[in-house]
């Protein structure tokens, strides 16, 4: 009985002992993150935001946060700042594409990006916020189908531009 107590306390302390970056993170654990970071809700997002706000507990996962913003196209259309929106997208891209699972999640991830786009459209006046939502669904429209958003065209923004007058 002593040795399984004694056997306890000293597992016990070698966990506690470990440093924190001697933790390996497998794909089964990356794919749960970004499941949990990927998912078109707002606690979603905020989360994500957290973790890259402060990356250091997330290291083990080797997560690619390079973004390119919004590829070709305005971060910030008619004032709408979309930049952050725009890296919440190319983070899931690029992770999910990393550990082989794009296919399988491009629609959530396309899903995830548009309500970002609309939750950002929130902040805006309700005069404003139609050409809002109007970007925001080209946004959306041009990596839901063509996978990138060098398919908007500054015609986009100008019809966008033409509902807040």
């Amino acid at each position: 009985m002593v040795r399984r107590i004694v056997l306890v306390l000293v597992l016990a302390v070698g966990v506690l002992l470990v440093p924190a970056g001697a933790f390996a993170a497998t794909s089964a654990d990356k794919l749960t993150v970004l499941s949990d970071w990927t998912q078109p809700t707002a606690s979603s997002t905020s989360a994500w935001n957290a973790a890259r706000l402060n990356r250091a507990p997330w290291q083990s996962y080797n997560f690619d946060w390079s973004t390119d913003y919004c590829s070709a196209s305005p971060e910030k259309p008619l004032g709408f700042d979309f930049s952050l929106s725009c890296w919440h997208h190319d983070f899931g891209y690029r992770n999910y594409k990393d550990v082989g699972a794009f296919p399988a999640n491009k629609a959530r991830l396309d899903d995830m990006f548009y309500a970002d786009l609309r939750r950002v459209c929130l902040n805006y006046s309700t005069f404003v916020r139609p050409a809002c939502y109007s970007l925001a669904w080209t946004y959306y429209q041009a990596v839901h189908v063509f996978g990138s958003l060098t398919a908007v065209k500054k015609a986009d923004i100008k019809r966008a531009e033409a509902l807040i007058r």
